[in-house]
């Protein structure tokens, strides 16, 4: 059979006719396969849901306990017949609770892996590669010139800047899911046990992953009250995340001459750091880059592949000139996620 009579791209995301059933859809409908827990992905309104535990429990934690009409977990590594289709749901290390989602039928696989990383976290699940006949792949920074740098480098510079400035407050811009508990845990990893203050949109899903056993270390509220000098007095020397669009308001001019920082694999391109008027650009990516991305299809070998959200164009024409069929989808709805 055609693969694309297995899987298919459609105006709601991507469609398993054999199993009626799509893949990350941004529109509601009847029944939804979920990846991860980022909103481009996990949308609410679906009448069934699918998903790992985690994942289930972030859309609750998002969206609200009645997200859909009715959940069903997905267990790692367990193989489900929906209608027609196998499925079967592996890791990526993405985010907390994140998967590939492997649709197969009379010996043909399709692998859709969401979003995906393959750099150590602490916080979640690594990458697991899947052998398929055909692997969809995001593109988010299929340009040779995304090249993440170590990880432990980019944490470094902020503990060093936070020493180097103790009067100063380190504002943290970090997506409000995965990064900003990843974030955390490598300062905490590097032995930093002060404090941390975080915004409050951040505090429900970082007492999640402190209830799924990842170690944050102590979390304040980054509150303050009238006495806005004692406030800010209190802050100096202290790192404060949150998500990237609270700094860009007032609420960020309590903290005393912040050092304004962003954990994103787009700060790679300074100008993007400049247009944010970002002082310490920490490039830390919860995606692959150009090499990752290029390698893991190496690893994998599929016969063909579909490249998604992201430079579709650049990684279709490595694949060609390496003699593999490859595709873009053109997906539509899928965001780069504050990354």
């Amino acid at each position: 059979m055609r693969p694309d009579e297995l899987l298919r791209p459609t105006p709601e995301g991507l469609y398993c006719p054999l199993g009626d059933f799509f893949i990350d859809p941004v529109r509601p409908v009847e029944r939804a396969l979920i990846t991860h827990g980022h909103a481009d992905h996990a949308r609410s309104g679906h009448t069934k849901v699918m998903a790992t535990r985690q994942t289930l429990a972030i859309m609750a934690v998002r969206y609200g306990e009645d997200f859909c009409v009715e959940r069903q977990e997905a267990a790692i590594g367990e193989t489900v017949r929906i209608r027609d289709v196998d499925v079967t749901f592996h890791p990526a290390g993405h985010v907390l609770g994140s998967a590939q989602i492997a649709v197969s039928h009379k010996g043909l696989t399709i692998v859709a892996s969401g979003d995906y990383k393959r750099r150590a976290d602490p916080t979640c699940a690594g990458f697991e590669p899947v052998p398929c006949d055909v692997f969809i792949t995001e593109a988010t920074f299929a340009l040779p010139v995304f090249r993440h740098p170590d990880t432990a480098g980019e944490v470094d510079k902020l503990l060093t800047s936070v020493a180097q400035f103790p009067e100063r407050a380190h504002l943290v811009g970090a997506y409000a899911l995965g990064k900003a508990q990843r974030v955390i845990k490598h300062l905490r990893d590097a032995g930093y046990d002060a404090p941390i203050y975080i915004h409050g949109a951040l505090k429900k899903l970082c007492d999640f992953y402190q209830s799924e056993g990842i170690d944050l270390g102590e979390l304040r509220p980054a509150t303050v009250d009238a006495k806005a000098g004692t406030a800010k007095a209190a802050f100096a020397g202290t790192v404060v995340v949150g998500p990237p669009s609270a700094f860009a308001d007032k609420w960020a001019r309590r903290f005393p001459d912040p050092v304004s920082c962003f954990a994103s694999g787009w700060m790679r391109v300074r100008q993007r750091a400049r247009q944010r008027g970002v002082e310490l650009p920490l490039i830390i990516s919860d995606h692959c880059d150009w090499d990752e991305l290029t390698e893991t299809i190496d690893e994998i070998g599929p016969q063909e592949v579909w490249v998604t959200h992201g430079r579709e164009e650049a990684l279709v024409r490595w694949c060609e000139l390496r003699q593999t069929r490859a595709r873009p989808l053109h997906l539509v709805g899928y965001e780069d996620e504050a990354e």
